[in-house]
């Protein structure tokens, strides 16, 4: 997985960690959008289809695919942000795998870049000079439990604990696996990952709304206790959205949710903190992130 890199806010200019998402090849290895953190992060501010994917090349068989475009969404004023990301380049001759006299990865007579890589997976298998210090640790090892068995000290009649079997405290969360998230390539990938989420979160039953959502509409989601709204359009979700996501959510007595593609405006999120509603946003790879405190609340404790 790619480290977090710091992403400044060009509205706010907080810094948030940002971790370029991986995506499987048709080879099967992992690609990644390869970020020009030398260039400021863009604006987001109207999101059109050809500019929402980026062209990525597999390092490993040379396949050209097109991916969701790397985007952020600021923890502190909720603005919509695009990562640079560097443009393809043609392939030098003689540089491709398995070309050139032994100068292109892995054909090297023993001094390029294959002939390293080839000798450090000899001595993780344990081949060759990796291999000549290997018996003295597992002997150590075996001398260690040879006389910790015939010893008997104290230390060899002490039951043995395991940690995973220690019950957890009643106030403790339940831990909960890393959410997957789902490429979002139309409205209803929006709505979908959203369901997703908040069974993720832990609500039951949640109920997607029959038929195709309307992409200038908010869709509805519902569970027992939850009242939730997504808006797969273009546009920050304004004022108006997030109250009514309250008043449907305090008219059935549930918590109220609001997840958005482009963000919030300024008004919304100061209406959501006053009213205590969990606003998320959602890029292109079917990611949610919290925006406010309220939803920090809502991922920190669960359903």
């Amino acid at each position: 997985m790619a480290e977090a890199v710091p992403v400044r806010c060009p509205a706010c200019l907080r810094e948030n960690g940002y971790t370029a998402p991986v995506f499987p090849c048709a080879c099967g290895s992992p690609v990644n959008p390869p970020l020009d953190l030398s260039a400021p992060p863009v604006l987001l501010t109207h999101r059109t289809w050809s500019d929402s994917w980026v062209a990525v090349r597999c390092t490993t068989c040379g396949r050209e695919s097109e991916w969701p475009h790397p985007e952020l969404g600021c923890g502190s004023c909720g603005t919509v942000v695009r990562l640079p990301v560097h443009p393809l380049e043609g392939p030098e001759s003689g540089t491709g795998p398995g070309t050139g006299p032994g100068t292109g990865p892995g054909t090297g007579p023993g001094t390029g870049p294959g002939a390293a890589g080839a000798a450090g997976r000899a001595g993780r298998r344990g081949e060759g000079p990796a291999d000549a210090g290997a018996g003295a640790p597992g002997d150590a090892v075996g001398d260690g439990r040879a006389g910790g068995a015939g010893g008997g000290g104290p230390e060899a009649a002490r039951p043995a604990v395991d940690p995973a079997h220690i019950p957890l405290p009643p106030t403790a969360a339940v831990p909960r696996p890393a959410f997957r998230p789902v490429t979002i390539r139309t409205a209803r990938d929006a709505v979908a990952t959203a369901a997703l989420y908040l069974r993720w979160l832990g609500f039951q039953d949640v109920r997607q709304p029959d038929g195709r959502p309307i992409p200038s509409a908010a869709v509805d989601l519902r569970a027992p206790g939850l009242v939730a709204q997504v808006d797969p359009t273009t546009a920050p979700a304004g004022l108006r959205a997030v109250e009514c996501v309250w008043l449907n959510g305090l008219t059935a007595s549930a918590t109220s949710v609001y997840f958005s593609l482009a963000g919030y405006t300024a008004d919304a999120r100061d209406r959501a903190d006053e009213l205590g509603i969990p606003l998320f946003v959602m890029d292109l790879t079917g990611m949610p992130q919290p925006v406010n405190d309220p939803a920090d609340e809502l991922v920190g404790s669960g359903a």
